[in-house]
């Protein structure tokens, strides 16, 4: 798979293609099955993907709280496993997002792209002030010989799969949920970079991960797996919040133990899956009784890693 951030540029090799439409945060199991209707409408065309970055929504309301699921680079690395060859990643800023539907289609996509087919969700809204929908895009398309699959959302018995719904569940504690929607775990990704060192000192070493653009999920301790960059996945308790017990409320942040090894992880980027949430955060009477509790919680942690299996 190769990335372009620069649509205007790409090669050859990137045009032509078949391709799909739309944010892919998360690249939940419904960004798969939009994937899947692209390659069984041209089978015979490389599968591509147009995104942006930063998401519309950020570019829009950069007031709001971090909500992704997922970095864009990891985002692109996931497009990678479901065969997907070309990701063309869209600055989303102040020009592009006064671009009239009529000339994303023409400009982008057929000029710049050359697309031989698209795909796009029901809901898929596109130009300055999502002044294009589904229906213009078909019939914008139709003028150059475009082809157009609009696909109906994937649905399991409580609803239609969708970003919103994968956030919501992070959000009130149910990671194995979120999982079984996303088709794996769900991770926050992220440099290690120096804490303050209490946690050696309570005899439980933590990698420190700033929550940078990902979604804050439901504060508390996890039990968590941790993939090292050598490809390594270690078992780990890890905690999500501001830390009341010692008064460091500023910011959330993930903290994660990885059970049975010491290494120095400074510097390096580590993907925490968590798996699930073990208890919410809370205040305790000083250090030693905070000390005892984590003891619990690597315990319990342990024995729901070993009783189930990665998505």
């Amino acid at each position: 798979m190769t990335l372009y951030t620069n649509w205007p540029a790409v090669p050859a090799v990137a045009r032509g293609n078949a391709v799909a439409l739309g944010n892919f945060d998360g690249v939940h199991r419904g960004h798969v099955h939009l994937l899947q209707s692209v390659r069984m409408a041209r089978p015979d065309c490389a599968l591509g993907v147009v995104t942006f970055d930063p998401h519309p929504r950020a570019f829009f309301r950069p007031q709001d709280l971090p909500f992704r699921l997922m970095r864009p680079e990891v985002r692109a690395r996931v497009l990678a496993e479901h065969d997907v060859k070309h990701v063309v990643q869209i600055p989303f800023n102040e020009a592009f997002s006064h671009l009239e539907a009529r000339a994303f289609v023409q400009d982008v996509l057929v000029n710049g792209l050359n697309v031989t087919h698209v795909a796009c969700g029901a809901d898929f809204a596109f130009g300055h002030r999502r002044g294009g929908d589904v229906a213009l895009l078909e019939e914008l398309l139709s003028e150059y010989g475009v082809g157009v699959s609009v696909v109906p959302q994937l649905s399991d018995i409580s609803g239609p799969i969708s970003s919103s719904r994968i956030r919501r569940l992070l959000q009130e504690g149910y990671p194995e949920r979120a999982a079984e929607l996303l088709g794996r775990e769900w991770c926050i990704v992220g440099e290690v970079v120096p804490g303050d060192q209490r946690g050696r000192l309570l005899g439980f070493p933590t990698a420190n991960i700033a929550l940078g653009i990902h979604l804050e999920p439901a504060r508390g301790v996890y039990a968590v797996r941790v993939t090292l960059p050598d490809g390594r996945v270690i078992p780990g308790v890890g905690n999500v919040g501001r830390r009341p017990t010692i008064n460091d409320g500023k910011e959330s942040r993930l903290e994660a133990h990885l059970f049975d090894i010491d290494e120095d992880l400074y510097g390096q980027t580590l993907e925490v899956a968590l798996v699930e949430l073990l208890r919410e955060e809370k205040r305790f009477n000083g250090l030693d009784e905070l000390k005892a509790q984590i003891a619990c919680d690597a315990v319990q942690a342990r024995k729901v890693l070993e009783d189930r299996s990665p998505v």
